[in-house]
């Protein structure tokens, strides 16, 4: 499949949104655009929360804040991050993150692609309760679910709102 080269704000490679728990996930690149080596995903959050602390064991995630504010976790560190700010998660080091302010929207970037994908779109059907629904689908694309979500009250060591 080629790639359209273009795809306008607010609109999905496919033309279809994936709604995934709290949010919106349009796929700017897919995997099927670049052999599997990455998948690029506009997000936006139209509720606080975040998914559970989690381990990506083949895959790093990188995290662009464009709009609204969100903490992080990246192995013990807490950052607050803000429009403009980057938050990496290598691949085998436990991440999380929670939206603290509505609407949020942040750019994600996974290296390799993988299945994450079919992970957003499989996990549209879940409900927010369905937490063993949940952990089963992330094994199944090799994300393991280790801690509970972010409160939000964690104290961040990067605050970069306070700049």
């Amino acid at each position: 499949m080629t790639h359209p080269g273009w795809i306008a704000a607010g609109e999905d490679r496919f033309g279809t949104p994936l709604r995934f728990l709290n949010g919106r996930f349009d796929v700017k690149v897919s995997a099927v655009d670049t052999d599997g080596a990455l998948a690029v995903i506009d997000t936006l959050r139209d509720m606080p929360g975040g998914p559970p602390v989690h381990v990506h064991e083949a895959q790093d995630e990188w995290f662009l804040v464009l709009e609204g504010e969100v903490l992080f976790r990246v192995g013990e560190r807490i950052f607050r991050a803000g429009p403009g700010d980057s938050v990496f998660g290598p691949r085998g080091v436990p991440h999380a993150f929670r939206v603290l302010a509505v609407p949020t929207q942040m750019i994600l970037v996974f290296q390799p692609a993988a299945r994450i994908e079919d992970f957003f779109a499989s996990g549209m059907t879940l409900g927010a309760t369905e937490s063993a629904a949940f952990d089963a689908l992330s094994l199944e694309h090799g994300i393991r679910n280790i801690a509970p979500p972010l409160r939000g009250d964690e104290g961040a060591q990067g605050d970069s709102l306070a700049r």
